[in-house]
Formats: C-alpha cells, sequence, structure tokens
C-alpha cells in the first residue's frame, strides 16, 4: 500500500483467507499462494493470515484484463 493511501490502522478492515477467497471467488489455496508469493500482502496472526481489504481490491484493480474490441 502507497504511504499516501495508508488509513489509521484502526480504520483498516482485515479480511481472513476464507473471505478473500469468496471476494476473489478462488479456492483457499490460491490465496495462500498469492500470499507467500508475496503478491498479496498480510499479517500473520497465530497460525492464520489476515489481509488487508484493501489490499485485495488494489491486486483485483492491477490484475485486470482489458479486452480488446474487434
Amino acid at each position: 500500500m502507497a504511504a499516501d493511501s495508508e488509513s489509521p490502522l484502526s480504520e483498516v478492515k482485515f479480511l481472513t483467507v476464507a473471505e478473500v477467497a469468496s471476494v476473489m471467488r478462488v479456492s483457499k489455496m490460491t490465496v495462500y499462494r498469492l500470499v507467500h508469493s508475496g503478491h498479496l500482502p498480510a499479517i500473520r496472526v497465530g497460525r492464520s493470515f489476515r489481509v488487508p481489504e484493501q489490499a485485495v481490491h488494489e491486486y483485483l484493480r492491477e490484475s485486470f484484463v482489458g479486452v480488446a474490441s474487434a
């Protein structure tokens, strides 16, 4: 996340891996792969991960592939 778009930590909404998978419509394993590869930032809480909701939206926005019209 860019420094100018960071919110105070109390305002950041964190999602579980299952919630991220639901939003992205992928499996939980895919989310784990994105986190471990560094493509999706996350924090570790105990043995589980939490992903900032804004990071999910940014990842999806950056990954969008436009279709050229013929």
